[in-house]
């Protein structure tokens, strides 16, 4: 689910280059696709893992931010994975792995705290209790499949995600941190991500959850990730977007994704062998505007 997403893509192509089929599960059927609805009527296709990605863009800035956007991003999530988890628990063949991408969101705010894969949370606000849900919906118990679950936090990457949306002010100069800056900026490169979920798909052990952050994502502020974006186009980051821009332009409870933050560690990413592209932020950003 997800396949054809900005996750999806960068997934399916490394997938593909590693000699794997991959088949998306999506809304219209096609070449190299099912539908949601082909699915919960005749089954999961034989195959040896699953994956979700599926999931509505929750910072669009084109949605208000109300009980239909909320239902829409809560149903594209819990309902997708509800759905994959039922077919891999009715299969006759089940497949041997299946990874779900959530989000850090699960983990609380704090300018301090250190989260592990092992730190409590997900009960907290409507993030957390979403990322709580999701997870709840993957569990199929009993059943043969390994289960992943991949923590994301910020993915950066050409063509999509958070950088996408920021390149234009910051090519004109006009770029800056949000609020104070000071809140912590958990971040992946996209590369990396689909790394994490291939190399969880590829080890037959591994299982339980993975932050699918960067090594040097708990020393990351928004402030520095704006400089640091700034220096790799070679414009200034003086223009700070005042906390009450954020909040107008994306609602309250959504701004808090941007304007707070978390320290996440990916501990048992890194202890199940997993060797970053892009551990540091600099690096990451060069490739992106390149």
């Amino acid at each position: 689910g997800g396949g054809t997403g900005f996750v999806g893509r960068a997934l399916t192509q490394l997938l593909r280059s590693r000699g794997h089929e991959v088949t998306h599960v999506s809304r219209q059927e096609g070449k190299d696709r099912i539908s949601w609805e082909e699915l919960s009527h005749s089954g999961l296709p034989l195959c040896d893992a699953v994956v979700n990605l599926a999931g509505e863009n929750v910072l669009n800035p084109f949605r208000r931010w109300g009980d239909a956007f909320c239902r829409e991003v809560i149903s594209s999530r819990v309902e997708t994975t509800r759905t994959l988890a039922k077919a891999i628990a009715d299969a006759e063949q089940p497949p041997r792995a299946w990874v779900l991408v959530t989000g850090v969101g699960y983990y609380r705010p704090s300018p301090t705290a250190h989260y592990t894969e092992d730190s409590p949370g997900g009960d907290f606000d409507f993030f957390s209790r979403l990322v709580s849900s999701w997870e709840a919906a993957a569990l199929i118990p009993g059943s043969p499949a390994r289960g992943v679950v991949v923590r994301s936090g910020v993915v950066l990457g050409r063509g999509g995600g958070a950088v996408s949306q920021m390149l234009w002010p910051f090519r004109l100069g006009l770029g800056g941190p949000l609020g104070s800056g000071l809140q912590p900026f958990p971040w992946i490169h996209i590369r990396d991500l689909a790394g994490i979920v291939c190399h969880a798909l590829e080890s037959e052990c591994l299982q339980g959850v993975l932050n699918g952050v960067s090594p040097s994502s708990p020393v990351t502020s928004n402030g520095t990730f704006a400089q640091e974006l700034a220096a790799a186009l070679g414009r200034p980051a003086l223009l700070p977007v005042p906390a009450w821009a954020v909040q107008a332009v994306f609602g309250t409870e959504r701004a808090v994704m941007l304007l707070e933050g978390q320290r996440v560690v990916p501990k048992h990413t890194l202890e199940s062998g997993y060797h970053f592209i892009f551990p540091d932020l600099s690096g990451a950003l060069k490739d992106i505007v390149a």
